[in-house]
């Protein structure tokens, strides 16, 4: 059985440490108190065995067997079953782990269903042993305190992401290729954070609706109405590190679109002076060309060639070829080629 704590308090004080359930329900009905009972991982069979013995509902034991739940609070009859979604962030990887506890609340038990390595339940406890008046409020006191912890847990995780935000700003003006897949990794972790936080104020303004009804204690009121002010906070930095990253995923985008602009700009640039210097290339072998061709048509020595007899044909020739050079270099000159 994969119970981490088993323990019965009463007036504040541990009483018991009972080895099995049977032994946990007897001394409840025997001598009254609380029951807190922590599992780790349960299997459907250990978990079924704890919910037979303290009739928990049949739909909230199959909620905390499937795990993956969103954060809810739900009342089945005088048992309060919760679920959290608690999150920590891990500093060498740089990214944000989620976790869930299930707590069924009843009269006389709390029962918390682990399945990650937070929030830290043992610390909970610990906390709430050493504060015998709080312990001494019974069951809910429980509530509050897991509740308190999963929330606390949120502010390491809101400065690393903070702090991923920050690089990611000097990314973005820095031209660093890779900023774009972390902007979306990082978006995707602060929307995970608001489905964890999001429903906590729901959550625990409908535990303040109830708190008259249930006769819950007056410091234990002020005690959930402090939390629920840290979790309103946590959602306002949950929604704001959203809204950064979208604006720092459209900044990206301009920078992005205004680089390539850049880039056709000065590709546009280069083709132009290359059609510049095309344009030269040409005008030049074409003035070179004509008297080119007219030297190799009179370097051809045909016998029968009128010019060959002719005493101007040389310095026609000669003419000939500057003039044609001359020509056309007034025509590419004309129209900008040269």
């Amino acid at each position: 059985m994969p119970i981490v704590d088993n323990a019965i308090y009463r007036d504040g004080a541990r009483l018991s440490l009972p080895v099995t359930l049977d032994q946990t329900f007897e001394e409840l009905r025997d001598h009254g108190g609380f029951a807190w009972i922590g599992l780790y991982r349960p299997t459907e069979e250990e978990l079924r065995a704890v919910a037979n013995e303290f009739t928990l509902h049949p739909l909230a034991v199959e909620d905390a067997l499937v795990g993956h739940q969103r954060p809810k609070l739900e009342r089945y009859g005088d048992v309060l079953f919760v679920v959290l979604r608690s999150a920590r962030y891990l500093d060498a990887p740089e990214e944000v782990e989620f976790g869930e506890v299930h707590l069924f609340i009843g009269p006389n038990f709390a029962i918390t269903v682990r399945h990650a390595e937070s929030p830290d339940l043992g610390r909970v406890r610990k906390r709430v042993e050493e504060t015998p008046s709080l312990l001494a409020l019974g069951p809910q006191a429980v509530l509050y305190a897991v509740f308190d912890q999963v929330v606390d847990e949120y502010g390491p995780v809101i400065h690393g992401l903070e702090n991923d935000i920050d690089e990611i700003e000097d990314q973005i003006f820095q031209g660093d290729s890779a900023v774009s897949r972390r902007i979306y990794e990082l978006a995707r972790e602060a929307m995970a954070f608001q489905r964890a936080t999001h429903p906590l104020v729901g959550m625990l303004e409908s535990l303040e609706a109830g708190f008259e009804k249930y006769g819950v204690d007056i410091e234990l009121r002020r005690d959930f109405r402090d939390v629920a002010d840290h979790a309103l906070k946590t959602v306002e930095r949950a929604d704001s590190f959203r809204a950064v990253l979208q604006n720092a995923l459209t900044v990206q985008s301009t920078l992005v679109t205004q680089a390539q602009n850049d880039e056709m700009r000065t590709l546009s640039r280069i083709g132009v002076e290359q059609g510049e210097q095309v344009k030269k290339i040409s005008s030049w072998a074409a003035i070179l060309f004509v008297p080119g061709l007219v030297a190799a048509v009179y370097g051809m020595n045909f016998r029968f060639m009128p010019e060959l007899d002719w005493p101007l044909g040389y310095p026609f020739a000669v003419t000939l070829m500057v003039g044609s050079g001359a020509a056309l270099y007034f025509v590419f000159k004309k129209r900008g080629w040269l």
